[in-house]
């Protein structure tokens, strides 16, 4: 792994030797054959195609679904260092919960000033349906990604919050499966932080916000568009380990006010709904009319408070990319404490200012559609063409407050199997946490590497991979 670099080297320190968490996994990478990790690359990749662990890529000319790729070198993170995320990750989440209660009612950190009105009433993402309705325990976001890179020893940045519908869980705990089916002498060597118990603490989370806690028991389903979505995997994945039903649109229906699943029986009432479609096609009478994805009626019974829809409508005003610049505000707001984890440097391309900046240097920063997603719709200026970079200028001229900018960040890099051997690759991570009655972090979280040598691009639409996190225990 011996690279000339400018990045933080979560193996290696700057003399070449091992990190101490990182110690025995050196020891026994260097005891292992030359060709022992292509072969167990090859095995893992066996396994993920029986199991059927795809993604779907929209709009490419090859094959619709894919294998992600996955890497077999874990990438550990020490006890002392995951004490310092979960403490941040859990201030996040809750001040932006507190936020979203507080925009759909009193909108008093607007009334402060702290956030431009225009911002969030005039924002695609906030739903005045939602104004006056308050969720069951006051929860908006019960199931968010922290995207989390790292830059130094002692430095992280959070690059953005998933509150909408974040996926990729499937895959963390698949990885962390597969590598203790491969690597069972690995795994003795380390006292690693347990992920399994993810499905379970999903559903008492789900189960938690349930319109009516006195019934004896509550009917939870997956509402997912289908097979061609993305993230099906994911869906059928997650529902087969809760035990609940996966539905979609046509498989529910109002009554009442109430909702209700159909089955070979009878139907039956659903109290709480995991979906994983989007706020405009949920309903087709509240929002989208031509949705054929939703339920219709399924706002009115939520409004009823008849069931439970997680995450809220409403709730992607939280990770809007125009919204994040102002989160270490939001923190200090509803918390009284300075941010944990901080931001990245951001530029909001709707102010004159920032946006004049961001033009003048397009070769050195990082452009983002405020509303874009898995690596869509940015500019990466240090390794985009002149070409890019004029086609993208015009785009943003022409509407600029559909982009933020950021400075270009060193990403961290792990020791990964490539095809000349082990390299460092860029990485970033995902932390999984979920909020109902109580906030519950998952250990660790599914860490993304970009393949390509010197890509800062992880996501796995744009070539990126997976690879297990290790936590470990005191």
């Amino acid at each position: 792994m011996a690279e000339e670099r400018s990045y933080f080297n979560e193996m290696l320190d700057s003399a070449g030797n091992p990190r101490a968490a990182y110690a025995r996994l050196s020891e026994w990478l260097d005891a292992k054959p030359p060709n022992y990790l292509s072969r167990k690359t090859r095995e893992a990749e066996t396994i993920f195609r029986r199991l059927g662990i795809t993604f779907a890529v929209y709009g490419a000319d090859e094959a619709t679904e894919r294998l992600i790729p996955f890497d077999p070198i874990p990438r550990i993170i020490s006890a002392a260092e995951w004490r310092k995320l979960s403490a941040g990750i859990d201030q996040r989440v809750r001040a932006l919960n507190a936020f979203l209660h507080d925009i759909y009612h009193r909108q008093e950190i607007l009334r402060a000033g702290r956030i431009p009105e225009s911002l969030i009433l005039q924002n695609e993402a906030f739903l005045p349906e939602m104004v006056g309705f308050t969720p069951a325990q006051k929860v908006y976001a019960h199931i968010i990604g922290t995207d989390l890179v790292r830059v130094s020893e002692n430095e992280f940045y959070v690059l953005e919050d998933n509150t909408r519908t974040p996926s990729g869980v499937s895959y963390m705990m698949e990885n962390r499966e597969t590598m203790m089916r491969m690597f069972p002498d690995l795994f003795e060597m380390h006292h690693i932080a347990p992920v399994e118990h993810y499905p379970e603490n999903l559903r008492q989370t789900l189960e938690s916000v349930a319109p009516d806690l006195s019934k004896s028991e509550q009917t939870v389903c997956v509402l997912t568009p289908g097979i061609y979505n993305s993230a099906y995997f994911e869906h059928a994945f997650l529902a087969d380990s809760m035990g609940v039903e996966l539905v979609e649109g046509r498989d529910l229906f109002v009554d009442e006010g109430k909702v209700f699943m159909r089955t070979t029986r009878e139907p039956q009432q659903v109290d709480v709904i995991y979906r994983r479609i989007d706020d405009a096609f949920l309903d087709p009478l509240t929002f989208n009319p031509d949705s054929m994805l939703g339920v219709p009626g399924l706002f009115d019974a939520y409004r009823a408070g008849n069931v439970t829809i997680c995450n809220a409508p409403g709730t992607g005003i939280a990770d809007d990319k125009a919204i994040y610049a102002y989160v270490p505000d939001i923190i200090e707001f509803y918390t009284g404490q300075k941010p944990i984890l901080n931001n990245v440097p951001t530029w909001n391309c709707s102010r004159e200012d920032d946006l004049a900046y961001v033009l003048d240097h397009l070769e050195e920063i990082v452009v983002k559609e405020v509303h874009g997603s898995g690596g869509y719709g940015m500019l990466i200026g240090p390794t985009a063409s002149k070409r890019q970079i004029a086609d993208f200028r015009k785009i943003l001229i022409s509407n600029p407050s559909n982009y933020i900018a950021q400075p270009t960040l060193a990403l961290s890099a792990c020791p990964t199997h490539v095809a000349s051997g082990v390299a460092p690759r860029h990485v970033d991570l995902r932390p999984f946490v979920l909020i109902g009655d109580q906030v519950r972090i998952t250990p660790g979280g599914l860490t993304r590497v970009a393949l390509k040598k010197g890509s800062l691009v992880v996501n796995s639409s744009q070539g990126g991979g997976t690879k297990d996190t290790w936590v470990l225990e005191d």
